[in-house]
């Protein structure tokens, strides 16, 4: 079943068609879904699960384990679906789906979670430590997570359902999040989750320890890294977006301006700052794209500008925060994919096991219900008057770029006018060693709106001695011919752009009780082109001799054609096909110096667009191990379209030439310049780069 709205404006939304009417129709979309599986009305929200292995709760662990995940697991739907049912309880008090008055049920349903002796408490935060017999005094629970939820929807539901509640059921809910707003949290973005819970105890007149307060908001402000992104563990994520820079301005509203001006103005300033670049991370359909972990959450990702849009000092282009939101909402929705048995399935698109994560259950899709909280804007709001616009993409030229880089998070990101996408190029990753999923959210050279990550290539001997486990898409991977044991990048740092070329420093299997000399490694340096990136990076290798592998962006394999030129020593192969959804994907790879050939591999079950795809490689060995004659540079190009148009043989082949600045001609030192047949000249010089790497 895919969302068709019935309300569209193409006046007021000449993008998307999408209005405020059209939210509330996508909004009674999803609680139908998930409204056909509730039995009775004191059935909680516990959904149809196809994946069983990875989330919770987990049917191997202990009976104590799974009963504490099967309380939290309740109360995740219980709240989750929460975000997308308070909006419209706050629109439509009397709203019925599927027999259910939605006051009613959610009325009942949390005090059935918060209320010991209800048949589905979810347990106070001692009880929580009890059942596990843990003694650890810091253990976390996700009820902590959920309070936060919870009591958003309440204050967006305020006069429909809190205000109905007796002086005693107040008493006993506030009671519940008293005990996990004040109790042991995660040091990370989940302070933020306590503070909201004491921010809306606070607001409602109950006591909260001011003390703890300030200590979690204090915390999360020293988060920040500059650009309105904060630092979430070691690496950058949209938890900046969908958890500080939500949460941050509703705690603002309800506590921040009265009661810690400057925090308040501080976070303020921070959200305005992620506003001057922010939509610029969507692509020109408003795509969102497929980065870091949670991406079950989906276009969770606009609520950053909710969140802004709630500040007294909003700086949030109305017209372009709505197209935006509206276009990610259409991403998902509008896939036939989406759901599984009217539930958002656990995947980026359709079901996409390698996607998802041991802390997700079948209900955790619902937290991309915070991007409705546009609805609680009023109608009258200038983001449902304003007409939509496509900021930087309605004033960049044929064929040009736009490069946003932002020191602080480490992210680069190019508009390409061409196709249309947005490509983010990430530094300052840290993930542990022989973590290949962490790998796949984080350490990709290249994150596409249009080309989802894909996982590890399942193939057999493609004819070029490579087989699977020796190949991912958009990362290299370095096998060690002696050991035969293959290395991947899990730690990337970051140098910063220079004269438009990116530079960081991949290590393969990085240990941080290995120096880093004893370390495989690659300077990478990679620039825009108008429809993709072209990379010229150099390698640091310790020992060979190795074979190394690039791959191209997985590509969905729904009838493609394959096409083979070459031009002079350059090489290309190019895939001609269709998406999931049946739009045109051209998808070329070109290889020039330092590389020995192309391949391609075929895989089943790791594309999250496609059941079926290809990815389009490159291959090489360096067999000496001391070879200062062998090439250290390896320089390629991946470029899209979303046409089968033939690629111009000036952009498949745009290099005039390359010279190299050392005496042995192989860019081990010195500058390195590549002339574009466009008359284009780009300067890689690496020189200098260990001084300037971070993390």
């Amino acid at each position: 079943m895919v969302f068709e709205p019935k309300t569209l404006d193409y006046n007021i939304s000449p993008y998307t068609g999408l209005t405020r009417e059209s939210w509330i129709e996508a909004g009674e979309y999803l609680l139908t879904g998930i409204f056909q599986h509730i039995k009775r009305m004191e059935d909680p929200v516990v959904m149809p699960r196809k994946e069983t292995k990875i989330t919770y709760p987990h049917l191997q662990a202990p009976e104590n384990i799974q009963k504490i995940e099967r309380k939290a697991e309740i109360f995740e739907g219980l709240t989750r679906s929460f975000f997308i049912a308070a909006p419209m309880i706050y629109n439509i008090p009397e709203l019925e789906l599927c027999g259910y008055k939605l006051r009613e049920y959610y009325k009942n349903q949390i005090l059935s979670a918060c209320v010991k002796g209800n048949p589905f408490y979810v347990g106070s935060y001692e009880e929580m430590q009890e059942l596990t017999g843990d003694s650890d005094p810091f253990r976390c629970f996700q009820q902590t997570v959920e309070t936060c939820a919870l009591v958003i929807g309440l204050w967006i539901s305020r006069s429909q359902i809190w205000d109905t509640y007796t002086k005693e059921e107040k008493d006993q809910i506030a009671a519940f999040l008293t005990g996990y707003a004040h109790a042991n949290t995660v040091p990370q973005n989940w302070r933020l989750f306590n503070m909201l819970d004491m921010a809306f105890l606070h607001m409602e007149g109950y006591d909260i320890d001011k003390e703890i307060m300030l200590d979690h908001a204090q915390a999360i402000l020293n988060y920040s890294v500059g650009d309105g992104w904060y630092r979430d563990g070691h690496s950058f994520d949209y938890y900046s977006c969908w958890a500080f820079n939500m949460y941050a301005p509703l705690w603002n509203l309800w506590y921040g301006y009265e009661n810690e001006p400057e925090i308040a103005r501080r976070f303020e300033e921070n959200s305005n700052r992620l506003m001057e670049t922010y939509a610029d991370f969507f692509d020109r359909d408003g795509f969102t794209n497929m980065w870091g972990r949670s991406n079950i959450y989906r276009n969770a990702s606009t609520s950053a500008f909710d969140g802004n849009l709630f500040l007294r000092n909003t700086t949030a282009d109305p017209g372009r925060a709505r197209r935006v939101c509206s276009g990610s909402l259409l991403q998902f929705l509008s896939r036939d994919d989406f759901l599984f048995e009217g539930i958002p399935t656990l995947g980026f698109y359709g079901q996409f096991s390698p996607l998802v994560q041991g802390y997700s259950c079948a209900e955790s899709p619902f937290w991309m219900g915070k991007a409705f909280l546009c609805l609680h804007l009023p109608k009258d709001h200038p983001f449902w008057t304003a007409k939509e616009n496509n900021g930087s993409w309605e004033t960049l030229k044929e064929k040009e770029v736009k490069q946003t880089t932002l020191p602080g998070p480490a992210l680069c990101f190019t508009n390409h006018q061409a196709n249309g996408e947005t490509i983010l190029r990430t530094g300052k990753v840290v993930q542990q060693k022989g973590n290949i999923h962490g790998m796949w959210n984080y350490s990709k050279l290249c994150f596409n709106t249009k080309y989802p990550w894909e996982a590890t290539p399942v193939f057999r001997d493609q004819g070029k001695g490579i087989l699977s486990g020796e190949l991912e898409s958009q990362q290299y991977v370095l096998k060690d011919l002696t050991e035969g044991n293959c290395l991947r990048a899990n730690v990337t740092f970051w140098s910063g752009e220079k004269k438009g070329v990116l530079y960081r420093r991949q290590f393969f299997d990085y240990d941080l009780s290995t120096e880093s000399h004893w370390l495989q490694a690659l300077d990478l340096a990679d620039f825009p082109v108008s429809y993709g990136i072209m990379r010229a990076d150099r390698l640091r290798l310790c020992r060979r001799p190795v074979m190394l592998t690039l791959g191209a962006y997985g590509f969905p394999d729904n009838e493609t054609e394959i096409f083979h030129k070459e031009n002079g020593k350059a090489k290309a192969i190019i895939l001609k096909g269709k998406s999931h959804t049946g739009v045109e994907r051209q998808l070329a790879m070109t290889l020039y110096d330092g590389w020995s050939d192309l391949g391609i591999a075929a895989s089943r079950g790791t594309n999250p667009d496609s059941e079926k795809s290809l990815v389009v490689y490159a291959v090489t060995h360096r067999t000496k191990q001391y070879g200062a004659y062998e090439s250290y540079m390896v320089i390629s190009q991946v470029l899209t379209r979303e046409s089968h148009e033939d690629f111009t043989e000036e952009e498949l082949f745009p290099i005039a030439s390359i010279e190299y600045g050392d005496s042995a001609g192989t860019g081990s030192y010195g500058t390195t310049r590549i002339l574009l047949k466009n008359g284009t000249e780009r300067e890689i010089n690496f020189d200098l780069i260990e001084a300037e790497l971070s993390l």
